[in-house]
């Protein structure tokens, strides 16, 4: 009976949170929690409102608890994702069309970068991913879910990459890092007003998105200008170390050498690839039939890898 009580609860909870009644899904899944509180799709669907309502530490919580009643190995990719994203306003529409069906484990790499920890948020996503890669046989999954869980993934690499190099500017004492760390500062107390505006109800869910987005934009185009004119000031010790993400290979996430391409215009690392199709004769981000002899040369991205390496990179890619 309990259990029944707590299901017909979580489905309040999804119908408000699909209207954006965040504080309203909320509510209905914590009575939901209180009547049965063994289901982990519960907890994984009020990580989703939390993060909406950008309530990081209550997101974490419940992302933890959905993975330990599945257990740590059982398939529950969207409590992974959720824990691990950086979300500051509101999360991808792919995540409310996943919300609705109950579920997993993608939350916890949302809250992790929001919490500003980018190497466990990238632990979190690497989990998921790779349930979503391998997944289980009962496990729900739209056409579009791995595309979205690997760009995920790239983008907690970045998140991490940007740590260490802004680490490695201040172990050689440079400026940079310290007005990098001041700007970074600066902009989570920001942020966090905006936060507490929310959970105070000054501040509409739309309006306090759309802060959110406003601060995250002045403070990259501020962050984006100090390393510019540090670059022009000193090259030598301000060479951008970037990777664009077309050079990456999205299964290894790692920039590529010998890149080849799928009739449909994915590109992937050679061999990369080809150890994929002896495990499964799919495309690994459309599932779409895939065989070694679909694969052709690519030429255009072969030549850009080469000026990447050809720029120094192997001497700092080790941090990435």
């Amino acid at each position: 009976m309990a259990s029944y009580q707590a299901e017909q609860l979580k489905e309040q909870g999804n119908a408000a949170f699909r209207n954006g009644e965040y504080l309203e899904a909320e509510d209905c899944y914590t009575q939901a929690v209180q009547k049965y509180s063994r289901n982990p799709l519960i907890f994984t669907n009020r990580a989703n409102a939390r993060l909406r309502l950008q309530r990081w530490d209550g997101a974490v919580n419940d992302c933890l608890k959905s993975i330990e009643l599945t257990g740590a190995g059982a398939q529950n990719h969207k409590a992974f994702y959720f824990l691990g994203e950086r979300v500051v306003l509101v999360v991808v529409v792919v995540l409310s069309e996943l919300c609705g069906g109950g579920g997993g484990q993608a939350s916890d790499s949302q809250a992790q970068l929001a919490l500003h920890h980018p190497h466990e948020a990238l632990s979190s996503a690497l989990t998921a991913y790779e349930q979503v890669l391998h997944p289980s046989p009962a496990a729900k999954l739209s056409p579009k879910d791995l595309e979205t869980f690997s760009a995920f993934v790239l983008k907690c690499k970045k998140a991490k990459f940007a740590v260490r190099d802004r680490e490695r500017l201040r172990r050689q004492g440079d400026l940079r890092a310290e007005l990098e760390e001041s700007l970074e500062a600066q902009k989570q107390r920001e942020l966090d007003k905006v936060s507490s505006q929310l959970d105070r109800q000054e501040l509409g869910q739309i309006e306090a998105g759309e802060r959110g987005q406003e601060i995250l934009d002045s403070f990259d185009r501020k962050a984006g200008e100090l390393r510019a004119v540090f670059a022009a000031a000193d090259p030598a010790s301000h060479k951008p170390r970037e990777i664009p993400d077309h050079l990456v290979d999205m299964i290894t996430f790692e920039p590529m050498h010998d890149p080849v391409m799928t009739r449909n215009g994915h590109s992937y690392e050679r061999a990369t690839i080809y150890e994929h199709l002896k495990r499964s004769a799919t495309d690994p981000l459309t599932r779409e039939p895939l065989a070694v002899g679909d694969l052709r040369n690519n030429f255009g991205l072969r030549a850009a890898c080469e000026e990447f390496w050809e720029s120094g990179a192997s001497e700092w890619i080790g941090d990435w």
